[in-house]
C-alpha cells in the first residue's frame, strides 16, 4: 500500500510517500526556520503563507523521487491536530483536494500519534507494547503504548512543554531560533553543576511534569546578571539547563516502564534531539536493562514520513472514511478528545 503523507502543523513543510507503513519511498521537507527567526519565533500567519506557497511544487518533488505517479497512490495521510491552526487547515485542506481528485481514502493522523510512529520507521523490528516519551516544543508527554493506534497518556507537563522551555532559555541566552540546537551546542563546553536549579515533582502524580518554574529560574539568572552588570557563563547555564530538563524526563521514564512492566523504551519529539537527553536515556536503560530507540536526528522533528507511517496504521485499524467535512483542530488529545 502506497500512501502520500502531508504535514504542516508548524513552520515545516513535509511531504513523504511511504509503502506498507515503513518503506519510505521519498521525504521532502521545506524549512522555514530562517524566515521566522527574524523574529525570535514561529509567525502563524509567514507559517501558513509558506506552506501555501510550498506545499504543492514539494508533493510533485516526493511523487517524482519515489519513482512513482499520482495513479500509484492508494491512499492520502495528513496530520490534522494538533498544531498552529492556520498551519493545519493548509494541510488538511490541500490533502482533501488531492484525495477528491485521485478518488482515493483519507487518513487523518494526529501528530503525536506521528512522532511515536517515527521509531516504527528508524526501527523496522519495533512492535508495541512499549512505552514512549514524546518531547517537542507544544508536547512533553509518556505514552503506554499498547498497539499501534491503542496508545494511552500516563504523564503530560501539567504547564509548559520541554521544546517550549528550550526555546526560551536560548532566547534570554541570546542565542538564535531555533533555541533548541543552539543551546544543545553551547551546552557541550559548560559545567553543568554550575547553577542549582528546580527539578519539581507533582504530589501524587509521579509521571506529571513541570517546567515553568525551570523556565522562570533561568530567565530570573539572566536578569539578575544583566541587572548587575555580572559576566554570566552561559555555557553552564545552558548546560546546567539542559541537565535539569533530563532530570525531570529521564526518571520519570524509568519509573513508569518499571511499573507498567515495560521493557522496551523509546523517544520521539524535536527535543530527543538533544544531547544530553539521548545520552541520559542511553545510560538508563543500559542500568536498568531496557531496549531503547533513539530515533536519528532527522526523524525527531516534524517529518512527514512519520505521518505516512501512522497512516498506514491507522488505515488498517479502520481510520479511512475521512472525507470532505475533515477539519483541522489546535488543541486535541491523542485518543482524539478536544
Amino acid at each position: 500500500m502506497i500512501i502520500l503523507a502531508i504535514e504542516t502543523s508548524c513552520d515545516e513543510t513535509a511531504v513523504a510517500v511511504v509503502q506498507n507503513g515503513r518503506e519510505v519511498l521519498s521525504g521532502e521537507v521545506f524549512s522555514q526556520a530562517d524566515m521566522h527567526a527574524l523574529y525570535g519565533g514561529v509567525v502563524p500567519e509567514i507559517a501558513s503563507r509558506n506552506h501555501v506557497a510550498i506545499i504543492g511544487k514539494l508533493t510533485e518533488h516526493a511523487v517524482k523521487n519515489a519513482g512513482i505517479s499520482k495513479s500509484d497512490i492508494d491512499a492520502i495521510a495528513v496530520t490534522y491536530a494538533p498544531g498552529l491552526i492556520g498551519a493545519l487547515l493548509v494541510g488538511v485542506n490541500f490533502a482533501k483536494g488531492l484525495a477528491l481528485a485521485l478518488d482515493i481514502p483519507l487518513i487523518p493522523v494526529h501528530h503525536i500519534r506521528g512522532h511515536i510512529a517515527a521509531n516504527y520507521v528508524a526501527f523496522p523490528e519495533l512492535e508495541p507494547p512499549f512505552l514512549c516519551m514524546i518531547v517537542s516544543g507544544g508536547s512533553s508527554l509518556i505514552a503506554d503504548v499498547q498497539g499501534y493506534t491503542d496508545i494511552r497518556i500516563v504523564g503530560r507537563s501539567r504547564d509548559d512543554a520541554a521544546g517550549e522551555c528550550f526555546d526560551k532559555a536560548a532566547r534570554v541566552l541570546g542565542l538564535c531560533y531555533p533555541g533548541g540546537p543552539a543551546l544543545d551546542k553551547l551546552a557541550k563546553s559548560g559545567d553543568n553543576s554550575l547553577f542549582s536549579l528546580p527539578r519539581p515533582m507533582i504530589d501524587g502524580h509521579p509521571y506529571d511534569m513541570s517546567f515553568s518554574g525551570l523556565k522562570t529560574a533561568v530567565v530570573n539568572i539572566v536578569h539578575n546578571a544583566q541587572q548587575k552588570g555580572l559576566e554570566l557563563d552561559k555555557a553552564s547555564l545552558a548546560a546546567s539547563f539542559s541537565t535539569a530538563v533530563s532530570d525531570i524526563l529521564v526518571p520519570r521514564v524509568v519509573m513508569a516502564a518499571k511499573e507498567l512492566g515495560h521493557k522496551k523504551i523509546a523517544i520521539a519529539g524535536g527535543v530527543a534531539a538533544n544531547s544530553q537527553i539521548r545520552a541520559d536515556f542511553r545510560r538508563e536503560a543500559e542500568t536498568h536493562g531496557f531496549e531503547l530507540y533513539v530515533p536519528p536526528l532527522d526523524l525527531c522533528g516534524d517529518n512527514a514520513k512519520m505521518i505516512g507511517c501512522q497512516g498506514y496504521y491507522e488505515y488498517l485499524a479502520g481510520a479511512r472514511g475521512a472525507g470532505m467535512e475533515l477539519n483541522a483542530f489546535a488543541t486535541m488529545g491523542v485518543d482524539g478528545v478536544r
